[in-house]
This record gives C-alpha cells, structure tokens and sequence, in this order.
C-alpha cells in the first residue's frame, strides 16, 4: 500500500502536477536555487550603498527572493539621488518616532536607477514581506504618481532582468498594495489597467 501510494505521488510530479491538480509552477519551493550573494548588477545600474545601520540598512541576509515590490516615493518632484540621501540619512536619527525605511533600487526621473541595498540584503519597504522581497521606489514628477515615461522604461527593464535573475516571471510582481492596501503606487492603485500593461511589458522584456 505504501508503495502504492509513493509511486502515485512521483508520478504526479512527474506528470508536473500535484494529485489534487496543482501546478508544481505555482510553488515557490519548486524553483531553482538561487545564490543572491552571486548576482551581479549590469553597468545600468549604479551601485551607491547605503551604510549598515539599524533604521535603513540592518544588513539582515535574505535566504530567496519570492516577489519584486514597485512603490513609489510619494514626493513629488524629487529624484533618485535626493531619495538616497533621505534613506541614508535615517542612521543618524536619535530619540523617539524614529523611522525605518528603505528599498532596494531607486528608479530618477530621467530614468536612472541606483541601487542602494543589495539584493541578498534586506530593505525596510514592504512592511511583513522584507524578508522575501526585493523593493523598487520610483521617482515621479506629479503628485498623480504617475511615472515619466524614462523611469517607466527603466521600471520595466529593472524589473525584467531581476525577473531573470531570480527565477521570477511577472506574475511574481507587485504593488505595496497588494501587500498591506497601502495606496502605493498610486497611480498604478488607481489605475489597474495601467498596471497590468506594465506587467505584460515586463513578459515582453524577458
């Protein structure tokens, strides 16, 4: 009976399937191994860490990557490198109501992207999700939220090569929203459809 039982259980990996009709795509375990430590950004992204401190950059190492976070910086106007010097300024906070904050890529205005965590660390974004997620904020011109058309394309081929990198397909790509009802993006919380091309961008970049 046991062996009964384990042969139908190998065949259904086999077959790709659990025996209740599963997909074995749709478990995370399934995927392949991934050495965070071993990626290695292209020369389109600028490196530009922030230092080790415990509001912004704890230097917690991450053990896998299961969803990509895009959020926004909900500051009109500012860019990628204004938004670094706020995250990297958060170590010198003392006292009471101090904050902790963070992402991993930034993404400027004229589309520029600076990485500021790096992808086997954890960042201070994503609320309960830090610990398995990588977080992309995006500069915006407009109190809309909505991106410039440069941070939009660099938004879609960041997250195409981290896709890449880490085992990923689009549909492991989210909003903060989707993680807690934050209204963040905005703009892509407001509008669904605009959300979902950008996804199906993301497919075509792969």
């Amino acid at each position: 009976m046991i062996l009964l039982l384990a042969a139908v259980f190998f065949a259904g990996f086999g077959a790709g399937r659990w025996s209740g009709g599963l997909d074995t795509d749709e478990l995370p375990f399934m995927r392949r191994y991934v050495d965070l430590s071993a990626i290695k950004a292209p020369d389109w992204i600028r490196q530009d860490f922030i230092t080790v401190n415990r509001y912004s950059r704890p230097g917690t190492k991450l053990n896998r990557i299961n969803d990509i976070v895009v959020h926004y910086v909900a500051n009109p106007g500012t860019d990628a490198e204004q938004n670094r010097s706020y995250f990297q300024g958060l170590k010198d906070q003392k006292g009471s109501g101090t904050v902790s904050a963070s992402c991993h890529f930034i993404i400027g205005l004229d589309g520029e992207i600076i990485q500021i965590i790096p992808v086997d660390e954890k960042a201070y974004a994503s609320n309960n999700r830090n610990s398995d997620t990588i977080a992309i904020e995006c500069c915006h011109p407009d109190k809309d939220g909505k991106f410039s058309e440069a941070t939009y394309q660099s938004l879609v081929k960041l997250t195409a090569w981290l896709c890449g990198e880490l085992d990923l397909t689009e549909k492991d790509v989210i909003r903060h929203y989707d993680v807690n009802g934050k209204l963040c993006p905005k703009y892509y919380v407001e509008h669904e459809d605009a959300w979902t091309g950008f996804l199906q961008d993301v497919r075509k970049a792969r």
